[in-house]
């Protein structure tokens, strides 16, 4: 079972930090988002170890981070926020100039330093009534936390640059066949045409794939959706028709009815059970064939179906020519497969990249004149 801990890091004060940082756990593997992969690398290069890990974050899923990482010598619990006070109270001098900096009161301040001292277990500064100093563990910590905090806020400043920028790569999934050569395939080379930046890896597939995982970006699906945490975008309903060749309906007739195809030739390709629909009565009839020629390739299916090998059942844009030409015939007037609907999926994210949002509204904007 794969557990899902969502990482929102920020700053107190005016920063803030809109670059989602997910990491996904499982038993045996760690994986995490692009944007998590770009920080955590920037914070491992500029020598953030045990303070990058200690960053204040909202957990989703409440996971030690001994389990992430190993053994640690950290304190779990100290806040990211307040060794950034920390941090401004030294540069800054005194308590009412970081409180003035933080834009909070002097008291909040005073209240970070103590939960500091106390998540640490050391005394990090000499408190009076007319000054301060560090205590020599004070000058230590400040010492390395400064060296680490400059390189935290590099990283950031990178993942936001990321995140913005129309630029990186896409992974996208889709059936293949005429849909995902004919309609996909010029989509998305016009999209990358308009981006030139940004580059694709285009998977042709019907295999079930983990969006979570990020393994793909977006996946272009037929059919029924049965996994409620992804967004599932309608792009359009296909119409499925049944057709045959004039040769193969001379030399074995044609079929009044969906239940009489057990006395027929057929070519299928993933799906064996056939359903229809009489537009007249409403009646249902649900077929299981028997296909003489199984493949899950459309235009192998319309090659045996053009040599009259069998009846095929295929959405009505593979064979448009063909039908207009007479070479293929529908073989029912009144029964038909309902519509499938077609669908783009991708994760909910509301931190998603610029060329995350580029590419879902290039095709909801414009996939209607793909689809012909």
């Amino acid at each position: 079972m794969r557990r899902t801990v969502a990482y929102s890091t920020y700053f107190i004060g005016e920063t803030d930090v809109s670059v989602q940082l997910t990491f996904f756990v499982s038993h045996s593997t760690f994986q995490v988002n692009e944007a998590a992969s770009n920080f955590e690398r920037y914070c491992i290069k500029s020598s953030i170890g045990d303070i990058y890990l200690s960053i204040h974050i909202n957990v989703y899923y409440k996971l030690p981070i001994e389990s992430l990482y190993g053994p640690s010598n950290m304190n779990k619990a100290v806040s990211y926020s307040d060794i950034k006070s920390f941090l401004v109270l030294v540069e800054s001098g005194s308590f009412t100039n970081a409180a003035q900096t933080l834009r909070c009161s002097r008291s909040h301040v005073s209240k970070q330093l103590t939960q500091l001292e106390s998540d640490l277990g050391v005394s990090l500064m000499v408190r009076t009534t007319r000054t301060q100093h560090l205590t020599d563990a004070g000058e230590i910590f400040y010492e390395k936390c400064k060296q680490s905090f400059l390189g935290i806020e590099s990283a950031i400043e990178r993942a936001k640059e990321q995140a913005s920028s129309l630029s990186g790569k896409l992974k996208i999934n889709s059936v293949g066949g005429y849909i995902g050569e004919n309609i996909i395939g010029p989509l998305v080379s016009d999209f990358m045409k308009a981006h030139p930046e940004i580059s694709v890896v285009l998977d042709f597939s019907s295999q079930r794939v983990d969006l979570v995982s990020g393994e793909f970006d977006f996946v272009f699906r037929m059919g029924e959706l049965f996994d409620s945490a992804l967004i599932a975008r309608k792009l359009t309903d296909i119409e499925v028709g049944t057709f045959a060749s004039p040769d193969y309906i001379e030399k074995y007739g044609r079929p009044t009815e969906p239940k009489n195809l057990d006395r027929h030739k057929c070519i299928a390709g993933s799906m064996n059970q056939w359903s229809f629909v009489n537009s007249s009565s409403g009646a249902r009839q649900n077929i299981s064939v028997n296909a003489d020629l199984a493949c899950k390739n459309g235009r192998v299916m319309l090659h045996g179906a053009l040599l009259g090998n069998g009846i095929i059942r295929v959405p009505n844009v593979y064979c448009t020519d063909e039908v207009q030409q007479g070479r293929l015939v529908p073989i029912f007037k009144n029964w038909q497969p309902e519509p499938t609907p077609f669908y783009l999926l991708y994760l909910q994210d509301k931190h998603q990249s610029a060329r995350i949002i580029a590419f879902k509204n290039f095709v909801l904007t414009h996939f209607a004149k793909y689809f012909k």
